[in-house]
């Protein structure tokens, strides 16, 4: 049985998505505000629903701040229903956003599709190998195949590759990048762009699988597996 955390602090929504998804066979949790969601992210739950305005920290910022430390994907349901808010959800690494009023059989259908792609994104995951297409990285091995061929890669080509293969079909900020692959904080985030077309020259020059969203990152399809 699947595991869903609810994090939305109006208790009446947050019953009521429990409800619907109980009803479709899911296993729920709910949390009204950030911190207290944030004790709970070692359960290893199957999805994550957030609503953006929460008490103290927002659904944004607890988004963010969890990303890095969960692959389930994370789903928006929130009132803020203009295109700006949409994109900075996907932005900081959401997987899908629904807006208030929702309907019942949608939210239930859209949990079953991000559960299910990510189930199925999960099963080319095996002792740190990752193969989506015709790309293969080998974490252990630190080595990379395309086509069953080797390429040479420097070591941060393949530490971002990895992260992008690792997070496959999420668009992910040139700062997100450089945080979790550079480690740092601080510096320029344009070395993510460089980098980005260094590894594309190597691995993916007709860009079929890393893709620029303008104005926001770069997400690696997963589409193709």
């Amino acid at each position: 049985m699947s595991k869903i955390l609810i994090v939305d602090d109006d208790l009446e929504i947050a019953e009521l998505l429990s409800d619907i998804l109980v009803d479709a066979g899911f296993e729920t949790i709910i949390r009204n505000n950030a911190e207290d969601a944030l004790e709970l992210l070692s359960n290893n739950f199957d999805l994550i629903i957030l609503d953006i305005m929460l008490p103290g920290m927002s659904g944004t910022e607890l988004c963010a701040l969890i990303r890095n430390r969960v692959s389930c994907p994370i789903i928006f349901i929130s009132a803020k229903v203009q295109t700006v808010d949409k994109l900075v959800g996907f932005e900081i690494g959401c997987d899908d956003y629904i807006t208030k009023p929702f309907i019942n059989d949608e939210v239930v259908a859209r949990v079953k599709a991000n559960i299910r792609q990510y189930k199925r994104f999960n099963k080319n995951i095996d002792n740190n190998i990752l193969k989506i297409g015709d790309i293969e990285i080998n974490k252990d091995s630190y080595e990379v195949k395309v086509n069953g061929k080797l390429v040479e890669l420097s070591s941060k080509e393949f530490d971002l590759l990895y992260y992008l293969m690792r997070n496959a079909g999420i668009v992910l900020s040139k700062e997100q990048i450089y945080n979790a692959v550079w480690e740092s904080n601080y510096g320029d985030i344009g070395t993510v762009a460089v980098h980005i077309k260094n590894l594309r020259s190597k691995i993916d020059k007709n860009e079929k699988y890393i893709i620029t969203i303008w104005g926001v990152g770069y997400k690696f399809l997963k589409d193709n597996i």
